[in-house]
């Protein structure tokens, strides 16, 4: 099996996946392996079909049936170099609204941040619609205040992006970065290097608790929030799609839903 896995994670790095996407499919291709027991140069249709089954039977969610198929489907096709085709359809996934945050909101949960450079890194998130993988990983030299652009690299999907970068936070990001080295990280941990992912988001559930703020939002709601306020404001989905990196059209019009003015006018019958 330990043969098989090392290829999987070897094509998978030749495509340049990211190594979030590497360690999600090479668990969903082990554990894939270790129910099929032997015979694993074998494609079985029939075998991948029952055992995608089995994840819906177990109440798995569409996302994770879909990712644990998509996960088999390349190894079959890239490590197994099998030709035939898996006619497996994937699960249908709910048409959840994203979890918005009101200006107000945001502007009390950075209330509640008393560290500077904790609540710099929320405002910068919000404000450029970034995902938290991308405000840790964000260098001094991606962020261009003459030009007022932040260049996002190497982004979700290995692709890069330019997003704006607010005027009111010149100041303060210029004190952020006196002395430092352009190749630094922006954002650093006490013991040197850039903060984990998980450090990020416990700020802001950390923050959102002491708002008093009911909603389920979580860091990334962030940029969701950041997408829904520019649309808000007039500006074309299309620019707002740029601004995200998202691929489809139709990804970005999901914000359009979540802030639709026309619905929030009408009155209650009652």
């Amino acid at each position: 099996m330990d043969v098989y896995l090392k290829k999987l994670e070897d094509e998978l790095k030749l495509r340049k996946y990211s190594p979030k996407t590497i360690k999600a499919y090479t668990v969903c291709v082990e554990n894939y392996l270790k129910a099929k027991r032997s015979n694993f140069e074998i494609v079985d249709v029939n075998f991948i079909k029952q055992y995608i089954l089995s994840k819906i039977n177990a109440g798995k969610s569409s996302q994770t049936t879909n990712q644990n198929l998509q996960a088999i489907n390349f190894f079959c096709w890239n490590v197994l170099k099998y030709k035939g085709k898996i006619d497996i359809h994937f699960a249908k996934t709910p048409n959840k609204l994203p979890i918005i945050l009101s200006r107000d909101e945001i502007q009390k949960i950075l209330s509640e941040i008393s560290n500077e450079k904790h609540k710099l890194m929320i405002v910068l998130a919000y404000s450029g619609g970034l995902r938290v993988s991308e405000i840790i990983n964000l260098k001094i030299k991606d962020i261009n205040l003459a030009e007022l652009i932040i260049h996002i690299k190497g982004a979700k999907g290995n692709k890069d992006r330019i997003t704006v970068f607010p005027e009111k936070l010149i100041i303060d990001v210029e004190k952020s970065i006196a002395n430092k080295n352009s190749n630094d990280y922006f954002f650093t941990s006490e013991r040197g290097g850039k903060l984990t992912e998980r450090t990020a988001q416990k700020v802001f559930k950390n923050a959102l608790r002491k708002s008093g703020i009911k909603k389920d939002a979580t860091f990334h709601s962030l940029r969701h929030s950041f997408a829904t306020h520019l649309l808000e404001n007039g500006v074309d989905v299309r620019y707002v799609q740029e601004l995200l990196g998202h691929a489809n059209i139709r990804t970005t019009q999901i914000y359009t839903h979540a802030m639709n003015p026309a619905i929030k006018k009408i009155k209650s019958p009652f």
